[in-house]
């Protein structure tokens, strides 16, 4: 598009400043030319944009700018001289949103864990992040640490076969069955309401399936090439070979606690009352879901989730008692 003569279009020309100023303020100075050829226009057109930018700023009372720092401004004489663009006067674009400690730790305990998947952390891009939310801070962010999960091998080693486009072998545990051998094809790792899952086509089962990788152990990687990655993925909470159907009962004022779980497909209302059918890849993992309910939400079946929140439920109860009276309740 270099040396185009093409007219520009309104909306063209507002989407041009809208990313021209940004690149502008990070560059410091740039040649005309380079900057034309950046933003595929003439390096005549370009020097009209940023002659334009003078005219532009900050409003004032009633609409008008009454005051020249309410405008940007530009180095006429680099300009002029030596086709150099430099921006003298930025109308307050680079102030930035001040975070309190507590919204920065919160955002860095984010960026922590999505660190967990290593093509993200090999790229630069955490560390970028954490040190702009430092900046960003009103105070000092306070140290944030997320204990690292049992399963970062098992992450190390499925994204690995993700990148190099090799099928990965592994051993998968699923609820109440024998441990068994998988060879999968791997599509994508993703994280679901604090859980790590791995799509991908299953040799064994000749279909996609979607492992939780807390139930995966003793990943391989193959020299088998990936054949299945364009095939359609399950969505994270669909039916599948390798998941539990929970049955749960509770309010139905509280039913939108239950966020994407939830489907008309799968619930029934009937006296104020919502029954619905969770599917989970870990039947067990309901425990953390009603903890969102306040005791509000009774698990029906399957017995394997009904144990696992009664236990739950009296662990955390216990965590209350007087220890000088053990015979309380």
């Amino acid at each position: 598009m270099t040396g185009s003569t093409r007219p520009l279009l309104a909306a063209d020309r507002v989407r041009l400043y809208l990313t021209l100023v940004p690149y502008l303020l990070e560059h410091g100075q740039v040649s005309l030319s380079e900057a034309a050829e950046e933003f595929g226009v003439t390096p005549s057109e370009m020097r009209q944009m940023v002659e334009k930018l003078t005219v532009i700023g900050l409003p004032g009372d009633s609409g008008f700018w009454q005051q020249p720092q309410e405008l940007f401004d530009i180095n006429w004489d680099l300009l002029d001289e030596e086709d150099v663009i430099e921006i003298t006067n930025d109308v307050a674009l680079r102030r930035v949103p001040r975070f309190t400690a507590r919204e920065a730790a919160a955002l860095l305990a984010g960026l922590q864990m999505v660190a967990a998947v290593p093509a993200v952390s090999d790229s630069g891009l955490v560390s970028g992040l954490i040190s702009k939310l430092s900046r960003g801070a009103a105070d000092a962010p306070a140290q944030v640490v997320v204990a690292p999960s049992a399963v970062d091998e098992v992450r190390q080693v499925v994204s690995r076969a993700v990148q190099d486009g090799v099928a990965v072998s592994f051993t998968y545990q699923a609820p109440d069955a024998q441990p068994t051998t998988r060879t999968v094809d791997p599509v994508q790792v993703l994280i679901t309401n604090a859980q790590w899952y791995l799509q991908g086509w299953c040799h064994m089962r000749r279909a996609m399936r979607t492992f939780h990788l807390d139930r995966v152990s003793d990943p391989r990687l193959t020299d088998i090439p990936i054949t299945h990655a364009g095939d359609h993925v399950p969505e994270a909470f669909s039916v599948a070979e390798d998941e539990g159907e929970v049955r749960v009962r509770v309010p139905e004022r509280m039913a939108p606690l239950l966020g994407d779980f939830l489907t008309g497909a799968n619930a029934d209302v009937a006296d104020g009352i919502v029954t619905a059918r969770l599917h989970l890849a870990d039947p067990r993992g309901i425990k953390r879901l009603a903890a969102k309910f306040g005791g509000a939400l009774e698990v029906l079946d399957p017995e394997i989730a009904r144990s696992a929140t009664r236990d739950w439920a009296a662990a955390g109860l216990a965590l209350y008692r007087d220890p000088d009276h053990d015979d309380a309740g």
